[in-house]
């Protein structure tokens, strides 16, 4: 990746499928291995259809890519902070937050008035171990 900075945001109320075509923008313009670019999806996608399904909504979303990382933000209304569950064949979900902290391990909640602030770097290097 290029040592320059992208970053694309949309107004609130967007859809998983307006959050990865804004993604997927980003990444083209620096140029990212395809790994990355499938993980950087696959943590925008998780994070977007949760702020959909548990939270009321995205509030603000974000992608920021970086020499070495990229960064992905979604807001939302809620204050609940996310966990992991145990899994269970009997309750259908509860991967998605697992698999984020897998992808982006430093993954981090900032909460703030009127919600919070999923922030989770995607360190390049990680995604593009697994493409030589």
């Amino acid at each position: 990746m290029r040592p320059r900075i992208g970053t694309s945001g949309l107004a609130a109320g967007m859809t998983c499928a307006q959050a990865r075509e804004t993604a997927r923008l980003v990444l083209a313009e620096e140029d990212a291995p395809p790994a990355l670019v499938s993980d950087v999806l696959t943590v925008v996608s998780e994070l977007v259809s949760n702020a959909l399904r548990h939270a009321g909504g995205v509030t603000g979303f974000r992608v920021t890519a970086r020499s070495g990382q990229v960064t992905v933000e979604v807001s939302d209304h809620s204050a609940l902070q996310p966990h992991l569950r145990p899994p269970s064949p009997h309750t259908p979900g509860g991967f998605g937050w697992r698999m984020v902290k897998a992808l982006a391990p430093s993954t981090f909640v900032r909460s703030h008035r009127g919600g919070k602030t999923i922030v989770a770097p995607l360190p390049a290097h990680l995604a593009c171990d697994r493409d030589k």
